[in-house]
């Protein structure tokens, strides 16, 4: 057997032992739904102390299990990728169902609301998920945080009203994944984030509570997403 053979052994064998053990095996499998969890709330899912979950997270991160973003004081943790659902589905007849997500946001927030200068809630991570799915948006190679928009968002983003070189002007992060306190998967922060929801509401396809964060969709709000994107809300 030779070295590339036995070092591709050994590191089938390290990510087996990683998923093996029932704390990082109850963990990974809550992070199946593609939601992000805190070490807070994976240490509730692994049944350990949080000091216990954060070397648990550590050994799951090293072996590229999952990957961890940091914003704010948080620490949230995903699965690295489609493979690592491919092997945690392969195993789920053994390691028995998945625990489920269940979002605490109050339901008025829930669709779509500010979050600082942008967007958040169920509509802005469907938003997020279609501009990628129509390659106006893409991660960057070398900061899978941070988004770049390509030639063709660039003229998408400019039919409604989006000037991309006037946003990229501003003195501040252009756009990055900020994830959702309800979704827990990523909405679009930044400066384009900021531009977006200016927008939507300019446009009023939104429409924003005069006493809280909510942002309500329109009538025309709708049939633009539905007409637009395919997003039924």
């Amino acid at each position: 057997m030779n070295a590339n053979q036995l070092s591709a052994d050994a590191g089938a064998a390290g990510v087996a032992a990683a998923i093996g053990e029932p704390a990082r095996a109850r963990m990974l499998y809550s992070l199946l739904d593609g939601h992000a969890r805190t070490s807070t709330e994976l240490a509730i899912v692994g049944e350990v102390s949080p000091s216990t979950a954060s070397a648990h997270l550590a050994r799951l991160v090293e072996r590229r299990l999952v990957t961890m973003t940091s914003q704010g004081k948080h620490r949230y943790y995903r699965l690295s990728g489609p493979a690592v659902a491919r092997v945690l589905e392969a195993l789920s007849a053994a390691a028995g169902p998945s625990r489920e997500f269940v979002p605490s946001t109050p339901a008025h927030l829930r669709l779509a609301r500010t979050c600082y200068d942008h967007m958040a809630g169920h509509a802005a991570v469907l938003l997020r998920n279609r501009f990628e799915q129509l390659r106006w948006l893409c991660t960057r190679a070398e900061a899978q945080d941070e988004y770049e928009v390509t030639s063709a968002g660039r003229e998408a983003f400019a039919e409604l009203g989006v000037d991309i070189d006037a946003v990229r002007a501003l003195r501040r992060r252009f756009a990055f994944a900020c994830v959702d306190w309800s979704e827990r998967r990523p909405h679009i922060a930044g400066a384009l984030g900021q531009a977006l929801l200016s927008m939507v509401l300019e446009r009023k396809w939104f429409v924003q509570d005069l006493d809280s964060r909510a942002l309500r969709i329109s009538p025309a709000g709708r049939r633009q997403l539905r007409a637009r994107f395919g997003l039924d809300l």
